[in-house]
């Protein structure tokens, strides 16, 4: 991939790194699309991240980072702190986000004063945000709740990416009460992610486009505003494209990050032909219009 930089960076959008800080998380989803490094030895962790942090200082164009994995949170809090010291100090840094799903399988991290000491000491530097990553609303229990509340009275922002499962969300109800209670204990429903075509999985648990288009704008008809916020996208090769609706048999589509190579390509709306089992944005045809 030449978007890997090596020391667990990915760079493929200009303003944005990603840093791989650990390989272990404390729930392997089936649906994953880093299956091949979850869970493998432990290569790329904290002792890669001088390096790491040296890169993004040396790259000016880099405004934020994203921290993950694996799960960071279940770094040694000695370890999240040290990688969260080596950022606070770059200059063209505005904000670090650290990618996690423990507020859902393992939320009693936050029930730790040490950690949530450490995200608030940071905040007073720098803006922090922490993706999470419910898919149910079955998801949002009380001890999650209380994981969120925590984690936002260090004043972390907290938001959410879904990720759009057959059998699991499928359902415009099951997913306007994902969105609404999320919303309700401060989570910001940020993106729902079209299944990726991975192996083994693509054909348990993606929904084809043109069935998933219909599901989210029926579930958008009874979200308030804050709910229905969220972006509904393909994380593809390519960038990300916003999946924005369908007129008759075309698919609307908007590419709202494009790789750093490709600068020109952000913001630019496509339209492709909506066939029955597609799923993913190789499987259409695009349309000149």
């Amino acid at each position: 991939d030449k978007h890997d930089k090596g020391n667990g960076i990915l760079h493929k959008y200009g303003y944005t790194a990603l840093v791989v800080a650990t390989e272990y998380c404390s729930m392997y989803c089936r649906h994953c699309f880093r299956k091949r490094m979850v869970g493998l030895p432990n290569e790329q962790t904290v002792k890669n991240f001088e390096k790491a942090s040296e890169y993004i200082a040396d790259h000016p164009e880099i405004t934020n980072v994203v921290i993950s994995g694996g799960d960071p949170m279940l770094l040694p809090t000695d370890a999240l702190k040290r990688i969260l010291d080596s950022l606070r100090n770059i200059p063209h840094l505005n904000y670090v986000r650290i990618g996690t799903r423990a507020p859902v399988v393992y939320p009693v991290r936050f029930f730790e004063d040490e950690v949530i000491y450490v995200l608030r000491d940071f905040c007073n530097d720098k803006m922090l945000y922490m993706p999470t990553h419910f898919n149910h609303p079955s998801e949002i229990t009380p001890e999650a709740t209380e994981a969120i509340k925590r984690v936002r009275s260090a004043g972390v922002t907290v938001n959410n990416q879904a990720v759009f499962l057959r059998g699991v969300n499928d359902d415009p109800d099951v997913l306007a009460e994902l969105m609404g209670k999320l919303t309700k204990i401060g989570v910001n429903p940020y993106y729902l992610y079209q299944c990726m075509p991975v192996s083994r999985v693509r054909h348990h648990f993606q929904i084809p486009l043109k069935e998933g288009v219909d599901i989210v704008d029926k579930a958008r008809q009874s979200m308030d505003g804050y709910a229905k916020r969220f972006k509904f996208i393909m994380g593809h090769d390519i960038g990300k494209i916003e999946i924005c609706g369908r007129a008759g048999d075309k698919l609307v589509l908007k590419q709202i990050h494009s790789r750093q190579e490709a600068p020109e390509e952000a913001s630019r709306m496509l339209f492709y032909e909506l066939t029955e089992n597609a799923g993913w944005l190789d499987d259409l045809k695009q349309i000149d219009i």
